[in-house]
C-alpha cells in the first residue's frame, strides 16, 4: 500500500525550516550584558590591581629597605610626571616616539604582507628565507642597534632600520601561518570562479587568514615599540631629538631613579594604549563577524 503522497508545497516548507534552523546555528548569539555590568567587569580588575601595586611600592619605600635614590617615593614620580607635563616636554617626547613607531610599523605592513604572501604560496621561497624570517624573529633587534649605527651613522634611518627589522619577520610570519590554516577548498572554489592569482590573494587568502594575519600585526607592533625603545636608548644625539628612549636614557645619565621611572611607565602607557585603542576595537570586531567572540 502505498504511503501518503507528500505535496511539492510541504517539501519546500520543510526544507526552508531546514534552512533557517542551520543559519541559527551559524549566527553567533547578540545576548549583551549590561553596560554598567560590562564597564565594572573591564574597568575595576586593573584599578584594583594598579592599587595594590602602588600599595605595595608605597609600603616597601615606607619600611626603608633601599635608599632613596634606588627607590623613590611613588609622589616624587608623580611629581617628576607633573613636571614634564608643566613645561610641556611631554609632548614632544612622546611625539618623537610614536610618529616614528607608527611610521615604521606602517612601512613594515607593506613590506610584510607581500613577503608574507610570497612565503607562504611559493614553496621555494619558503624553503629559501622562511627558516630566516623564523630567526629574525626570535633575534633580540637590540641586537641591530649598533650595525645600523655604524651604516647610517646618528641619523633617523638607524632608527627606522631598527624597527623595521624588528616587524617585518612577525607581520610576515603570523600572515604565513594565518594562511597555512585556510581550508584548501577555498583557493579551489575561488579559482574555479575565476579568479586570477592577485583576485585570490585579495578576496580569498586575506581575508580568511585575517584572525592569523592580525596577531601578527600585533606582535609586529609590539616587537616594533621595543625595537624603538632600544635604538633610541642607543642612538642618541641632538638631531634625533628626545623620544621616550631618550628621555628615560637622560635619567639614568643624570641618576634620577623618578625620571627613569616616569619614563618607563610612560613607555608602557603609550604602548598599551596604542594596542588597547587601534588594534582591540580591529580584533574583536573581526572575531564577532567569525562568531569567536560576544559583546
Amino acid at each position: 500500500m502505498a504511503g501518503p503522497e507528500v505535496l511539492p508545497e510541504a517539501r519546500t516548507v520543510d526544507t526552508a525550516a531546514v534552512g533557517a534552523g542551520l543559519d541559527a546555528l551559524d549566527t553567533p548569539a547578540t545576548a549583551r550584558e549590561p553596560v554598567l555590568r560590562r564597564l565594572l567587569g573591564t574597568v575595576l580588575p586593573p584599578l584594583i590591581a594598579l592599587a595594590l601595586f602602588f600599595g605595595v611600592w608605597q609600603a616597601v619605600w615606607a619600611s626603608a629597605i633601599y635608599p632613596e635614590y634606588q627607590l623613590p617615593a611613588p609622589l616624587a614620580v608623580w611629581q617628576e610626571f607633573v613636571g614634564t607635563v608643566v613645561d610641556g616636554r611631554i609632548w614632544e617626547i612622546v611625539w618623537t616616539s610614536v610618529h616614528r613607531a607608527v611610521l615604521g610599523f606602517l612601512a613594515s605592513v607593506v613590506i610584510a604582507t607581500p613577503l608574507g604572501l610570497l612565503v607562504a604560496k611559493v614553496p621555494v621561497v619558503r624553503a629559501a628565507i622562511g627558516p630566516l624570517l623564523a630567526g629574525m624573529q626570535s633575534l633580540p633587534s637590540v641586537a641591530w642597534v649598533p650595525a645600523a649605527v655604524l651604516w647610517f651613522g646618528l641619523t633617523d634611518a638607524t632608527i627606522y632600520f631598527v624597527v623595521l627589522l624588528g616587524a617585518i619577520p612577525s607581520i610576515a610570519n603570523g600572515l604565513v601561518a594565518g594562511i597555512d590554516q585556510v581550508p584548501p577548498i577555498l583557493p579551489r572554489v575561488g579559482k574555479v570562479m575565476g579568479a586570477g592569482r592577485l583576485d585570490s590573494a585579495r578576496l580569498i587568502l586575506l581575508p580568511a587568514a585575517l584572525p592569523g594575519y592580525l596577531s601578527g600585526c600585533k606582535q609586529g607592533w609590539a616587537f616594533s615599540w621595543r625595537s624603538l625603545m632600544a635604538a633610541e636608548i642607543i642612538a642618541t644625539s641632538p638631531q634625533l631629538g628626545i623620544g621616550l628612549g631618550a628621555y628615560l636614557k637622560e635619567g639614568s645619565d643624570f641618576n634620577s631613579m623618578p625620571g627613569v621611572i616616569a619614563a618607563i611607565f610612560l613607555i608602557l602607557l603609550v604602548g598599551v594604549g596604542i594596542e588597547l585603542l587601534a588594534f582591540r576595537p580591529i580584533e574583536r570586531r573581526v572575531l564577532r563577524a567569525r562568531g569567536l567572540a560576544l559583546g
